[in-house]
């Protein structure tokens, strides 16, 4: 309910209200800045996004869930991949960004959720979701990591602002603790309190409160003072303000990461 409330958050504010897509644009110039020393890595890390990476790591992750006999397990990692990244995909067909109100470079078509930043988190969702308890620390790390890097490369790339990413988490935490629902109730498969657990989960949850806490605290400065009836035109210089937003988004997308897989490490038992 929380992630289904974050999108519609996110779409009311940074796509509908000018404030905030002030401040997603801001973000969007300051990307500009360093682009093309990380560019080379940037493209490395998106190249490995396809249907094909979607469909092998869905029938890998089903093929583990099959071998341990965790029937429920392969069912649930393919409704997580399929609901996820369909439910991108419909979103980027019904919402709609208004049109250019004078912020330069400010493109009209919806690119929200990010269908890169979906897959990837939607892949990591699953390896967490598929493995023994044993790994699941370290594949919540490794997952998360991936995750951000992804997201955090469409920024740099500047294919995407930092709403869309975000609202790309939400939609796969939704998905993936929806399915987890109806086994809630069981007993852990294993000592629920182990140290790799805790320790994880502290590292996680410690990552998602500083990334989004920044990220929240650098947008309420940008905005600051900004009147709704009158949004200062952003140009095509790469400012303070413009950089500052780029680096606060970035912390928020590495914070979201770390919060999704935060959220499914706790509840999966």
């Amino acid at each position: 309910m929380l992630a289904v409330a974050s999108i519609v958050w996110i779409w009311a504010f940074f796509e509908v209200d000018a404030r905030g897509r002030y401040a997603d644009q801001l973000a969007f110039l300051g990307s500009e800045r360093g682009r093309e020393q990380i560019a080379g890595i940037s493209r490395l890390i998106l190249g490995v996004v396809s249907p094909w990476f979607l469909v092998a790591a869905v029938t890998l992750a089903v093929a583990v869930a099959l071998i341990r006999r965790r029937w429920g397990d392969a069912v649930r990692a393919a409704g997580i991949v399929a609901g996820a990244n369909l439910t991108t995909q419909i979103l980027k067909g019904l919402l709609e960004r208004p049109v250019d109100d004078g912020l330069l470079g400010w493109a009209s078509d919806n690119s929200l959720p990010s269908g890169h930043t979906t897959v990837a988190a939607s892949v990591a969702a699953v390896a967490l979701l598929v493995v023994p308890r044993a790994a699941r620390p370290v594949t919540a790390i490794l997952g998360a990591a991936y995750a951000a890097a992804t997201a955090v490369a469409t920024l740099a790339l500047g294919w995407h602002r930092p709403a869309d990413v975000v609202a790309a988490f939400a939609v796969v935490s939704a998905w993936t603790l929806l399915v987890l629902v109806p086994s809630s109730g069981r007993a852990a498969d294993g000592e629920p309190g182990t140290a790799g657990r805790i320790l994880a989960a502290w590292l996680l949850g410690l990552t998602s409160v500083v990334g989004i806490g920044v990220g929240l605290a650098v947008l309420v400065i940008l905005l600051a003072g900004v009147d709704a009836s009158a949004i200062p035109q952003v140009n095509g210089t790469i400012t303070t303000a413009s950089t500052t937003a780029y680096v606060g988004a970035s912390f928020g997308v590495v914070g979201s990461a770390a919060l999704a897989s935060w959220a499914l490490l706790l509840a999966r038992r």
